[in-house]
């Protein structure tokens, strides 16, 4: 059988999948790929399948999220606030059928163009040095003065993390701090 596609996470497999034989606790099927990332859920299942999180299902049946919805950039948890300007077909696919991933803070999921990003995986300053311009404003957004600091420091698996993001649309590279 296949496995499923996730077109905002297609890394997710090498990121937050475990080779590792058991019963997915949601289909109840024999598989060998265990989901490992962050699952928002007043329970906690013991193994969940990728084919479980593609469809939808282990969201529905457990009640939980696997990006929190309001941690989508642009979706605000102030119900006075205006509507998002992203389809909520696209934000229900990025909180209830794709891989999060792990972070030492709440991951955030960026947006572009009105459209989530595809997650590309964490980055240190090598990696995001080919397209430094277009990632600098979202550093300098939040860390202003310690922008090129944070920079200095950044790696894939530190206390300061990039998670690099690319636009579906325009191919514009976004950046989010990861910090611990």
């Amino acid at each position: 059988m296949d496995r499923p596609h996730f077109r905002f996470h297609p890394g997710a497999y090498e990121a937050v999948f475990e080779q590792e034989e058991g019963v997915c606790s949601c289909c109840g099927q024999n598989r060998s790929l265990k989901y490992e990332g962050p699952f928002y859920s007043q329970q906690s299942p013991d193994y969940l399948c990728p084919w479980c999180i593609a469809s939808g299902q282990a969201c529905e049946t457990y009640d939980g999220e696997l990006v929190g919805y309001t941690d989508i950039e642009g979706v605000s948890p102030d119900p006075a606030d205006p509507e998002p300007a992203i389809a909520r077909e696209l934000l229900l696919e990025i909180a209830l059928r794709t891989p999060g991933y792990r972070a030492w803070q709440q991951p955030v999921w960026l947006t572009h163009c009105n459209e989530p990003c595809v997650f590309l995986g964490h980055a240190d300053r090598q990696t995001v040095e080919p397209f430094l311009a277009e990632v600098l404003p979202d550093i300098e957004g939040i860390y202003k003065k310690d922008a090129q600091w944070m920079l200095e420091r950044m790696s894939k698996d530190g206390m300061i993390s990039g998670c690099l993001f690319r636009c579906v649309r325009c191919g514009e590279h976004r950046l989010h701090m990861d910090v611990g």
